[in-house]
């Protein structure tokens, strides 16, 4: 089995900001479009959002990359293609594995940046977009199932929901550090996260502590937990906090 930390939403650089939380809920802001697309950031209610978080550069009536796309019948279509899909594939990640989604957001109070966990997927159908894609994807707008991103474009489906609380169980970043270091699980290690190899990234804090200073770029961040259950039950765990109404 395979776990995915997945990058995305808002940033320095796509969009010009953090994501907000808002209410005490962890809101992922799509970045902006750069190809097809059926929805504007006004469409999904985050118009408003978008402008505070780009400091105006983006507007509500700009078009989106909505995706991944979260749907009201607990299930999640996500786009990849590129670079990104070829390394999943070489990863070996496939079905029943699971992306757990992070970017980086905005503290409600502070204004702190920091990466948080907000969302997840559990794979239960991979779809190879090059033979065309299928009718009921084109009919909810996804991005990837309106045009051909790459040839490789694949759309990734089943299980998934956005976390309805910003809780400090799905926080990355450690407390008043920066964004790219994280508290990690005892079971991440160095040698167990794709893109991740160098030593220096692999940290000691104080007694019990383990840090990991992630890399700045990248969007898939693969780890092979093989039977392993410590990480089985952390992922039980992260995926219950997210559920939590």
């Amino acid at each position: 089995m395979r776990i995915v930390f997945s990058r995305k939403g808002f940033d320095s650089s796509a969009g010009g900001g953090p994501s907000p939380i808002v209410d005490g809920r962890p809101i992922s802001l799509p970045i902006p479009a750069g190809a097809a697309s059926a929805a504007t950031y006004g469409d999904l209610g985050l118009g408003d959002l978008a402008s505070r978080a780009s400091k105006g550069k983006v507007r509500a009536g700009d078009a989106c990359h909505h995706d991944p796309m979260f749907r009201d019948d607990g299930t999640c279509v996500f786009g990849q293609c590129g670079a990104a899909q070829t390394h999943l594939e070489r990863q070996g990640v496939g079905l029943g594995d699971v992306f757990v989604f992070f970017g980086l957001f905005a503290d409600e109070h502070s204004g702190e940046p920091h990466h948080r966990i907000f969302g997840y997927l559990r794979a239960e159908e991979i779809i190879a977009l090059a033979g065309g894609a299928p009718a009921d994807l084109v009919e909810i707008g996804h991005p990837h199932a309106l045009a051909m991103h790459h040839r490789n474009d694949c759309i990734w489906r089943g299980e998934g929901r956005t976390a309805q609380r910003a809780s400090d169980a799905l926080r990355l970043t450690v407390r008043d550090g920066p964004p790219s270091l994280w508290n990690r699980p005892d079971w991440l290690k160095r040698g167990g996260l794709s893109y991740h190899d160098r030593a220096d990234r692999w940290i000691r804090g104080k007694p019990g502590e383990r840090r990991l200073r992630s890399v700045a770029r990248g969007q898939e961040f693969v780890a092979d937990i093989g039977r392993s259950q410590a990480p089985r039950d952390w992922l039980s765990g992260i995926i219950a906090e997210i559920n939590r109404s």
